[in-house]
């Protein structure tokens, strides 16, 4: 979308400086411009300070995010309670560590608060995308124009710049300016009425704060977000973070091996993604967004023993940490990091098959024909983690599914009449799918991750489409997930055959190395005043 550009006449103020003629000419005083002061830049967002860095070993990890919104003058949104898991009450401090309240329950409703001044805030904003990986592409792009580009989530992943960023070629933009007036706060009720309170507010728990069924340790911090909005996350230590990850990503009665394979990649994601949510001051999220995380104590002693065999340990390249992407499994052959998400290739994840040696010698990649992916899918025999329920799949979309699939995305509600694989990834993957629709509506074309953001009933993108009987499709497919990097069930199936970590993820990641984690420098001795 293009800007349109307007004329601002400028009163620019005038200084009299002496402008010396030639020789033999006296010095007069003429009038000439002075520079006009730069304008203020204008955010484009409410301001949040950053989280720690994550080399002090703490991940400030989102257990409920948007706290309050939707609160109106004369209605509080959603009210958040907090109880203690224990005898011990919970404690509420404010930021410099002042007590605030104790008490066995916390409960938190919202109200609007006029702001000191108001807030003028403008933005172009990118997306909505898919995925944090395809905004985060967009936003590289800009970043290497020297625009300082932001990865939002105010509802789906967006991309934020500063409302004079030129535009971006085949990025479609929306222009955004508000005058901020009023916030949302946290008001403490009690049972003489209720608080309001500044942020952010600390809550510490000494037998543990009960959440989702389980019991987390924190410490906890309350502290708004860039939307006018609230987060509740936990203050917790890497390897206790993995306490409450791996058991859920890969199962708790793995083979030790796959366990350690799990517990580095684990560690490895959350390191390098711990960017994810910096607009926002935390490091991640706790669902599916990021990686699943619940109560740390219900790990095994198996999990337990896992990361600290591997303890601090990172899969690395080029010194750094890798994008540890992972899935459940990729039906035979993985896919490349640009088979999934908007990116360039990387080297240390491409598309491969994934079996023995058999198996290998008879795949050729690329796979671009329905006819190779149907041959492919014929097979299991040989391939890595075939054990798996999804390493083949079958499902059935009617018309009538995808069109609400189409609408939910924000498509229109035309149903659909045909469908099309108009590109596939080397390994097979579909990575655009077309869609025609009745009535001359204009075809969708569904990219990438965008695939399976929209048919949310699709466990991968290695499939082939045939149709069954009128209006509706069969979608014969395999894999669980997007394909890259680690198979959670060929690891399994690995360690079984007596492979060991390090051999495992040395298959699924090529060119990396283990290493410990740099820890971070030592901050500079505070000055005298």
């Amino acid at each position: 979308m293009n800007r349109s550009v307007r004329a601002v006449r400028r009163v620019l103020p005038w200084v009299v400086l002496p402008l010396v003629a030639a020789a033999g000419c006296r010095a007069q005083d003429v009038a000439v411009p002075a520079e006009p002061p730069p304008a203020p830049a204008i955010p484009t967002h409410r301001s949040v300070p950053q989280p720690p860095s994550v080399r002090n070993a703490v991940l400030w990890v989102s257990l409920d995010d948007h706290l309050g919104r939707g609160t109106q003058p004369n209605r509080s949104a959603a009210p958040l309670t907090l109880t203690t898991a224990g005898a011990e009450p919970l404690q509420l401090q404010d930021w410099s560590g002042k007590p605030l309240e104790t008490a066995d329950t916390l409960r938190f409703s919202w109200r609007l608060v006029a702001l000191a001044e108001p807030l003028e805030i403008a933005r172009r904003v990118a997306g909505p995308y898919a995925s944090f990986e395809s905004a985060d592409r967009v936003a590289s792009r800009w970043r290497d124009q020297g625009v300082k580009a932001r990865v939002a989530h105010p509802d789906e992943w967006e991309v934020w710049v500063p409302s004079d960023a030129l535009d971006l070629s085949g990025v479609s933009l929306r222009d955004v300016r508000e005058r901020l007036v009023d916030g949302v706060q946290p008001v403490l009720e009690g049972p003489s009425g209720g608080r309001t309170l500044d942020g952010p507010l600390q809550v510490i728990a000494p037998d543990g704060l009960r959440w989702d069924g389980g019991v987390l340790r924190g410490p906890f911090r309350l502290q708004a977000d860039a939307y006018g909005s609230w987060t509740l996350l936990e203050q917790v230590p890497v390897e206790r973070y993995l306490e409450g990850v791996v058991p859920h990503e890969i199962g708790a009665g793995s083979p030790p091996a796959a366990l350690q394979a799990q517990a580095v990649l684990a560690r490895t994601w959350a390191l390098a993604n711990s960017h994810r949510f910096g607009l926002d001051g935390y490091h991640l999220c706790s669902d599916t967004q990021c990686q699943v995380y619940s109560d740390p104590r219900q790990a095994s002693g198996s999990v337990r023993e896992a990361i600290r065999a591997t303890s601090g340990q990172v899969l690395q390249r080029d010194g750094q940490p890798i994008q540890a992407w992972y899935h459940a499994t990729n039906g035979g052959v993985s896919a490349g990091a640009e088979e999934a998400w908007s990116m360039d290739p990387l080297p240390y994840v491409q598309a491969r098959a994934d079996g023995s040696p058999a198996w290998v010698g008879s795949i050729t990649l690329p796979l671009q024909s329905a006819e190779g992916v149907r041959a492919l899918l014929d097979r299991w025999d040989g391939a890595y983690g075939a054990g798996h329920p999804r390493f083949r799949w079958n499902r059935v979309y009617t018309a009538g599914q995808l069109g609400r699939a189409l609408a939910a995305a924000g498509q229109g509600d035309a149903l659909p009449t045909a469908l099309r694989v108009a590109s596939r990834g080397p390994s097979g993957r579909v990575v655009a799918l077309e869609i025609d629709r009745e009535g001359g509506v204009a075809p969708v074309t569904l990219r990438l991750d965008a695939i399976r953001r929209t048919l949310r009933r699709l466990p991968s993108t290695l499939f082939v489409i045939e149709p069954e009987g009128a209006e509706a499709w069969r979608f014969q497919g395999g894999g669980f997930g997007h394909g890259v990097g680690l198979s959670q069930a060929g690891a399994i199936d690995l360690a079984g055959r007596g492979w060991s970590a390090v051999r495992i993820l040395e298959h699924y990641y090529l060119g990396t190395k283990l290493a410990p984690l740099a820890p971070a420098p030592e901050p500079p001795p505070a000055q005298a005043p």
